[in-house]
C-alpha cells in the first residue's frame, strides 16, 4: 500500500512537471506567474510554463482604456495604474477558472498579489464593476458584490459618476453615440471591430442593418482611403 501511494504521488508529480495542464480547475491551489504586460485594469498577459498568455480576471470590469473602437473612459486609466502597482514587484499567482479559457482564448482567473486578491481591491477602490457573472464560475460572487456595495455607498471611483455604472457597462458623455451620427447622402458604415479591423458595410452588405457605425463615408473610395476594408459578406 506504502509503495502504490509512492508510485501514484510519483506520477502526479511527473504529470505537473510535463505541463500537460496548467491546473486542475477545480482545485483550490494557485499557480505562479510572471507578469509581462499590463494592457488595462482586468487583463493582464503573464508567462507562465514558459508560454505566454493572456488573463483575464473572472467576474469583475473595468473601464476601457485601449479598446479599438471607443475612446477612454472615466477611472479606465486609474484602474490600469492600480492593477499594475499591485502586481508590480509583487509574487503573483493564479487561481483558474472553471474551463480556464474564454471563447477568445485567454485564460479566466482570479489573480493574486502577495496573496492579496488583486479583484477584490479594484471594488473596494471603486475602479471595478461586478460583470460576467455566468455559472460555474461564480465562486466569489457573493464575496465581490458585498464590496462592490461598500464602494457604492461610499461613492468613490466610478461610482462618483451618476448613471455612469450601467447594466450594459460604462455610459458616459464621452461613450454616447452622437445624436448626428446618420448621413442622409453617406450610406457607408464604418465599422472597428473588437480585434482593431476597420471594416465598411455597403447597404446591399449581409451585416449593414445590424452594423452600428462609427464613421460614415460617401464612396468606396474614401473609405478605402480611411484604411477600412470592405466586409466579405
Amino acid at each position: 500500500m506504502f509503495k502504490s501511494k509512492l508510485l501514484v504521488s510519483f506520477f502526479s508529480a511527473l504529470l505537473l512537471i510535463s505541463g500537460c495542464s496548467y491546473l486542475n480547475s477545480s482545485d483550490d491551489k494557485r499557480i505562479p506567474v510572471k507578469v509581462e504586460k499590463v494592457v488595462d485594469g482586468d487583463t493582464i498577459k503573464v508567462r507562465v510554463d514558459g508560454k505566454l498568455e493572456t488573463v483575464r480576471f473572472l467576474l469583475v470590469d473595468t473601464p476601457e482604456s485601449v479598446h479599438p473602437s471607443k475612446p477612454v473612459q472615466p477611472f479606465s486609466k486609474e484602474a490600469s495604474t492600480y492593477t499594475l502597482r499591485m502586481l508590480e514587484d509583487a509574487n503573483v499567482e493564479l487561481e483558474l477558472g472553471i474551463g480556464e479559457r474564454d471563447k477568445y482564448g485567454r485564460l479566466l482567473a482570479y489573480v493574486y498579489a502577495d496573496g492579496q486578491s488583486v479583484q477584490e481591491n479594484l471594488l473596494k477602490k471603486g475602479l471595478a464593476r461586478v460583470a460576467y457573472v455566468f455559472e460555474p464560475n461564480t465562486k466569489y460572487v457573493d464575496q465581490y458584490e458585498r464590496l462592490q456595495k461598500q464602494a457604492q455607498k461610499k461613492g468613490v471611483g466610478i461610482w462618483s459618476v451618476e448613471n455612469y455604472v450601467q447594466e450594459e457597462g460604462y455610459v458616459s458623455e464621452d461613450t454616447k453615440q452622437p445624436e448626428n451620427i446618420t448621413n442622409q447622402e453617406c450610406t457607408i458604415k464604418g465599422n472597428i471591430n473588437s480585434s482593431g479591423d476597420k471594416i465598411y458595410h455597403l447597404e446591399s452588405g449581409r451585416y449593414y442593418k445590424i452594423t452600428k457605425p462609427e464613421k460614415w463615408f460617401c464612396t468606396e473610395k474614401e473609405a478605402i482611403a480611411s484604411g477600412f476594408r470592405k466586409s466579405k459578406q
